[in-house]
């Protein structure tokens, strides 16, 4: 007996409990019940007149580059500028020995001076007038007029039977000799005058071999690596140096094929890069390629950047945006309504009966708070913003009303 009394308020305890949960549960379902479909807030499409930008990334270069490299073998003697040196055009870069070059210099003027005696000339610059003037030749036509003058006095004693035979047949020949030298003395004229000329240009060769000992800057610009050492013997063709023009500089950027029709040649182009993010730079485009590129789909555009301080450095990673001028209606939503699941951009529609569409959407141009839809959604449907991730396709939702940004903020958090 004691036992049972003991046992009864246990059980009785137990069953009141429950009966407690039991009501619980009961409760927590009404409950749940009466929330109904979730509250989210919609915005509708939105359509505005935007113009068109371009923008792309890309990489700066120097507006010209040049490999300076020896034209004449030798011994280097000397260099003038360094790395990160400013030279201006015209400035002397290197010295290569020139002792060999003067030695050729000189021989080819020493030949040059005798085919120009030959020909009686006194100078490089003298040139033969007429070829019957010329030394050679005058000797020769003096002597063919002394042969022919003695073969007709000859002739004329034989013919009044004064003169012997023998002396006219004499006379005759070496007037025709005579006159076979002086056609050999005119062609060898003629080849003289030829030889001096390849004595001038052969001796213009070597002076300009001799000039190329000493390397000079072909232009203004900056010493971007300096690839000999003094002392060092060079060959013809060998790099001294690398330079490098920089104002302005150039900027390449990819652009997609269908903004081809946007971009065109003088278009401002505003700049920036990672050294200087607080400031933009003002370029335009001064080359377009006529071509597209296969597999990226794109095509090159240049644009030019003034770059007077030297500030901006070739090879930096640069932003561009191209200014175009032209105006487009385009459809926007704001960036909050989009949900990017599984590699795609998602928008939620809501129709009018509450019901939710989620939609694939591709994009656009992105602004500050919003985004512009190219295909998903059209103008007059609207869309949910805030807690997306508890939406899916078919479910029902109740629109909120109001635009408070607690209401918003609340909204974003679930």
């Amino acid at each position: 007996m004691k036992f049972q009394a003991i046992i009864t308020p246990v059980l009785a305890t137990g069953l009141l409990l429950g009966l407690a949960s039991c009501g619980g549960n009961k409760d927590a379902g009404k409950k749940q019940a009466d929330t109904g479909p979730a509250r989210v807030r919609v915005v509708p499409v939105a359509v505005k007149e935007q113009q068109r930008s371009v923008e792309s990334v890309g990489n700066l270069f120097p507006f010209d580059e040049a490999i300076i490299s020896s034209e004449v073998d030798g011994l280097l003697e000397s260099v003038g500028a360094d790395l990160g040196d400013m030279v201006a055009e015209g400035s002397v870069l290197a010295k290569i020995s020139d002792e060999e070059q003067r030695y050729m210099v000189a021989q080819q003027e020493a030949q040059l001076r005798q085919s120009l005696e030959r020909l009686g000339l006194k100078s490089e610059t003298d040139r033969v007038q007429d070829i019957r003037e010329t030394p050679d030749v005058r000797r020769a036509r003096a002597d063919l007029s002394e042969a022919e003058q003695r073969y007709k006095r000859t002739r004329e004693l034989v013919d009044q039977g004064i003169g012997p035979q023998s002396d006219l047949d004499t006379a005759q020949a070496r007037f025709q000799s005579l006159q076979a030298g002086y056609d050999v003395t005119l062609n060898q004229t003629r080849n003289l005058i030829q030889e001096v000329e390849r004595f001038k240009a052969s001796l213009e060769l070597q002076r300009m071999r001799l000039r190329d000992t000493t390397v000079r800057a072909p232009y203004a610009a900056f010493v971007k690596d300096r690839l000999a050492t003094p002392g060092q013997f060079v060959r013809a063709n060998s790099p001294l140096f690398t330079l490098v023009k920089i104002d302005p500089v150039r900027l390449r950027i990819e652009v997609p094929e269908r903004m081809a029709p946007w971009v065109k040649l003088g278009q401002r182009v505003e700049v920036t890069v990672e050294a200087f993010q607080d400031r933009r730079f003002d370029g335009k485009i001064w080359r377009i390629s006529p071509t597209v590129d296969q597999s990226k789909r794109t095509f090159v555009v240049e644009a030019l950047i003034q770059n007077p301080n030297r500030e901006l450095k070739p090879g930096s990673y640069a932003r561009a945006k191209i200014v175009t001028d032209r105006v487009e209606s385009i459809r926007l939503i704001p960036s909050r309504a989009l949900n990017y699941v599984l590699g795609t951009n998602k928008a939620y529609v809501v129709t009018a009966d509450g019901t939710v569409q989620v939609r694939d959407v591709k994009l656009g141009d992105r602004f500050a708070q919003e985004v512009e839809i190219i295909e998903g959604v059209e103008l007059g449907e609207r869309v949910a913003v805030g807690g997306l991730n508890r939406l899916e396709e078919g479910a029902k939702v109740s629109i909120a009303t109001g635009d408070s940004k607690q209401q918003a903020g609340q909204e974003d958090d679930d």
